[in-house]
């Protein structure tokens, strides 16, 4: 349980801005549904001043996005059918992490080779995200991939269904990504902030981004 005594106001101004793990007391789970991915609970949390509230949320078991750029500085995008929105939306190479215990970088490779047809030799953490902390535990590692080889169609045997037959795959200038990200036109969360974050740190040189293995927080 936290204290919120006199000051405290004063000592959290002075804190690092970074996101830090907390967890409050817990008093009752309800679960009200479990899907085939998902889950969705309501968690009774004690909060302060020793109050309790109902809390709903979606248990999800956490994602991984790459952005494929290549040596002309495009990126890699995919259109694909997301019934929730009722659009086709332009994304990311994607996928559930799925596998107990795989790296996720490995992941990312692979849902690169699997949707994309991609591989490649070099690959830096470029951004986590927590997609909707309000409503979901979800987190997404969106990942960078350069030095990047094209995968020949007898060598690649995934089978693509549902949503992923016919799906189109096209590069597009990191500029022209931004532009179209700032003007409304790509609304894909991970790709959205893929592509600020990629141009971003493409003004240190990509000095700052993290390896591949980087924890989690």
């Amino acid at each position: 349980m936290n204290s919120y005594g006199d000051g405290s106001h004063h000592r959290r101004a002075r804190e690092t801005v970074e996101d830090t793990p907390e967890s409050w007391d817990v008093l009752q789970t309800k679960q009200r549904f479990d899907g085939h991915i998902i889950k969705v609970v309501t968690d009774t949390v004690r909060m302060p001043r020793d109050e309790a509230a109902e809390r709903d949320y979606v248990v999800h078991p956490g994602a991984v996005a790459v952005l494929a750029l290549d040596d002309q500085d495009r990126v890699l995008l995919i259109r694909q059918y997301r019934h929730p929105t009722r659009h086709l939306m332009w994304e990311l190479p994607a996928g559930i992490r799925d596998v107990p215990g795989e790296p996720l970088v490995d992941t990312a490779a692979r849902e690169l080779a699997e949707e994309a047809g991609y591989r490649a030799a070099t690959w830096h953490t470029l951004i986590d995200l927590r997609t909707s902390p309000g409503m979901s535990d979800e987190r997404i590692r969106v990942f960078l991939a350069r030095d990047l080889t094209k995968i020949p169609d007898e060598e690649n045997g995934f089978v693509h269904r549902h949503e992923e037959i016919d799906m189109p795959v096209k590069w597009i200038p990191l500029p022209d990504a931004v532009e179209k990200a700032l003007m409304g036109m790509i609304h894909n969360s991970p790709a959205v902030a893929g592509i600020l974050a990629a141009y971003a740190a493409s003004v240190e040189g990509l000095a700052l981004l993290r390896p591949a293995d980087a924890p989690e927080a």
